[in-house]
């Protein structure tokens, strides 16, 4: 059975989440914003989405762009998980992932080493 928790809460791990980061990571995430949505129509089992230009792959010519979404999806997460304390990291986890890939880090690193 999913884990209820409302809203307002699960947004609040998301910024928990990345309240962990540290600033010198923070400081160069450049045009990113992140949303919490309750899960992707396409992929419903998703738990995170980056969609954007990796910093890594931004040159000369990377100029008047939307921002890049990274998108976290609480249903799946909440639907996967036994207790909060299991929310919780798998929030951390989730949001450290994408701002990965935000990075320019790809799956294969991330998963090898635990991050996804």
């Amino acid at each position: 059975m999913p884990i209820r928790m409302s809203d307002d809460e699960f947004d609040g791990l998301v910024s928990d989440a990345l309240d962990t980061i540290p600033s010198e990571l923070t400081d160069n995430m450049s045009n990113v914003v992140i949303l919490v949505e309750a899960h992707n129509t396409e992929e419903p089992s998703i738990l995170g989405l980056y969609h954007g230009v990796a910093l890594t792959m931004r040159d000369h010519e990377y100029g008047g762009y939307l921002p890049d979404t990274i998108t976290i999806y609480r249903e799946p997460i909440l639907a996967m998980c036994r207790d909060r304390d299991e929310v919780v990291r798998e929030v951390a986890v989730t949001v450290i992932h994408e701002i990965a890939h935000h990075f320019g880090i790809d799956d294969a690193w991330l998963h090898a080493n635990g991050w996804g």
